[in-house]
């Protein structure tokens, strides 16, 4: 199953933060806090201006960013955990 955005939504595989310190406590799901890192996975063709032309998105698929804390939307397929939020919800691209 894939998932196609549509307008200016991009898809995002969330990159989970290490379960464990480096002191080797691990840190239960409760006391975590919400990731805000991911891989641009998909992304869509673009907001619609009002002269009818696509606006340029600024990341592509395969790019690292990092989001706003609640940003998107959680979606679960299979045991991977992705976003489907807006372009405008990315902070920054991860160099």
């Amino acid at each position: 199953m894939s998932i196609r955005p549509l307008g200016d939504k991009i898809v995002i595989k969330v990159i989970e933060d290490t379960e464990q310190t480096s002191g080797g406590i691990f840190i239960p799901d409760s006391a975590k806090e919400k990731p805000q890192k991911g891989e641009v996975v998909a992304v869509g063709p673009g907001k619609t201006l009002d002269d009818g032309k696509r606006e340029e998105m600024e990341v592509k698929t395969g790019d690292k960013v990092l989001f706003a804390k609640y940003a998107g939307t959680d979606v679960k397929i299979g045991e991977d955990i992705f976003k489907i939020m807006s372009v405008k919800d990315v902070l920054g691209v991860l160099e």
